[in-house]
């Protein structure tokens, strides 16, 4: 569905509770992960939590076309096209790369807190393993980051990330 173009949020109701299998799917375009057995009130919040983001999301509007392009340094995002380049090069990202590096450029030059980060790009109900979050910085840093070109995606040790230019 993601490949096609397909942007409706995605709520996986599995019995596989093993962490390659939540990566595997949340970086197949999966919005969120619901282990069975799970309660009825859990999931119509969880489904309520992805209506809202859905809606924040479309309603962001699309009338300036500085509201699409996000840029940091080299960095750029599309967020009409969802194409992404650092130095001109076009990086390939995975949906869940994507939204964390949109989160964290609309937050640039912010601490954003772990559990902030988690929220924003996994939601509110998300109740996984934030160790979730490293693996996906680390997937983002091999892919946007260089060794000929500045660190981007900085730690804030026992707080969270900054993604800022630095000036070394």
């Amino acid at each position: 569905m993601r490949i096609g173009g397909v942007h409706t949020p995605i709520l996986m109701l599995t019995g596989h509770d093993d962490v390659h299998d939540r990566v595997t799917a949340l970086d197949a375009g999966v919005d969120d992960y619901l282990v069975k057995p799970f309660s009825i009130d859990e999931l119509m919040a969880r489904l309520r939590a992805m209506h809202r983001r859905a809606e924040t999301f479309s309603s962001k509007g699309n009338t300036n076309s500085e509201d699409f392009r996000l840029q940091l340094a080299d960095l750029t995002m599309d967020t009409r096209t969802r194409d992404v380049s650092r130095a001109g090069e076009s990086i390939q990202l995975s949906v869940k790369e994507y939204d964390l590096l949109n989160f964290l450029m609309r937050g640039a030059g912010r601490v954003l807190e772990r559990q902030d980060i988690m929220r924003g790009v996994w939601g509110e109900n998300f109740f996984g393993d934030d160790n979730l979050l490293d693996v996906y910085i680390r997937y983002l840093r091999q892919k946007i980051e260089h060794q000929d070109r500045p660190t981007l995606i900085h730690t804030v040790r026992g707080v969270g990330f900054i993604l800022r230019q630095t000036t070394d």
